[in-house]
C-alpha cells in the first residue's frame, strides 16, 4: 500500500516505523510547504496541525484518495468534510485519538456513564495529560470522553479548567514534558470516588492505531466512518 503521510513531525515518524514494518511504502512525507501528487497514494494519513488539516483532508477528497485524520482543533470544519465526502463519494476516518486500547476506553466510558446516570450523588470529572508541545487543550482525546459522558447522563456540555455550572463535567489539562498521554474519568461522592484511567507508555499505540484504519478504509469503502467501525465495537 502507497502511504502519503500529511504531517511529518514527531506522529509521522512514528507511523512511517510502523507502516514500514507492516510492508507499506511511503510515498509521500511533508510537513505543509513541500509540493506533492496526492493522486500517487493509495490512501493518505494526516497528522499535521489545525490550520492544515481541513486543506489537506479536502484535497485527498476531492481526489479520490481515502484519508484518516489524527489532527485535532479543527473540528469547526468537521461537518464540511462529511458533506464533501458524501458528495465526492470519498472514504474518511477521523479519531481523535487512534490507539486501540484507548477505542475500547471510550467504550467503557460510555458504559460507565450510563450506570452513573441515576446516581446523583457523583460528580464527574475528566484530567488530561499531555506532553508540552501538545497544541490544543483539551485533547481531543478527553473532548470525546466528555462527549461520551453527555450521550449517557444528564450533562450539557464541559468545560475546561473550571465548574460553573452541576450541568457541566469539568476538565483539567495539564500539560508535563515526555508524557504521551493520561486520560482519567472519576465519579467522586463523600463516600468513595470511581475513576477510569487509559495511560500511553509511548506514541506506537497511536500509529499502529492509524496505519490499521488506513489498511481498512484501503479496502474499497466509502463513507464516513469511525474507530468503532474499524474495530467492530458497535
Amino acid at each position: 500500500m502507497k502511504i502519503a503521510l500529511l504531517g511529518y513531525g514527531r506522529m509521522g515518524k512514528e507511523i512511517e516505523k510502523i507502516a514500514l514494518q507492516r510492508g507499506h511504502e511511503i510515498i509521500i512525507k511533508t510537513s505543509g510547504k513541500e509540493a506533492y501528487d496526492i493522486t500517487k497514494a493509495d490512501v493518505a494519513i494526516d497528522f499535521s496541525i489545525p490550520s492544515s488539516a481541513y486543506n489537506n483532508i479536502s484535497t485527498c477528497i476531492n481526489n479520490n484518495v481515502p484519508v484518516i485524520s489524527g489532527t485535532t482543533g479543527w473540528l469547526d470544519k468537521y461537518n464540511d468534510i462529511v458533506d464533501l465526502c458524501n458528495e465526492k463519494k470519498g472514504a474518511f476516518i477521523y479519531a481523535s485519538n487512534f490507539s486501540l486500547g484507548v477505542n475500547v476506553f471510550f467504550e467503557l466510558n460510555k458504559q460507565l456513564a450510563k450506570m452513573m446516570s441515576t446516581l446523583e450523588q457523583y460528580n464527574v470529572s475528566i484530567e488530561e495529560i499531555h506532553h508540552t508541545k501538545k497544541l490544543d487543550a483539551p485533547s481531543g482525546t478527553a473532548i470525546t470522553l466528555a462527549e461520551g459522558v453527555i450521550e449517557g447522563t444528564n450533562k450539557k456540555a464541559w468545560e475546561l479548567d473550571q465548574k460553573t455550572s452541576e450541568d457541566n463535567i469539568s476538565i483539567t489539562a495539564i500539560r508535563t514534558p515526555d508524557v504521551p498521554g493520561t486520560h482519567t474519568v472519576t465519579y467522586n461522592s463523600e463516600v468513595d470516588t470511581i475513576d477510569i484511567k487509559h495511560t500511553a507508555h509511548n506514541r506506537q499505540g497511536f500509529a499502529l492505531g492509524a496505519v490499521i484504519a488506513a489498511e481498512w478504509l484501503k479496502k474499497d469503502k466509502t463513507g464516513v466512518f469511525t474507530m468503532r467501525d474499524v474495530l467492530n465495537l458497535g
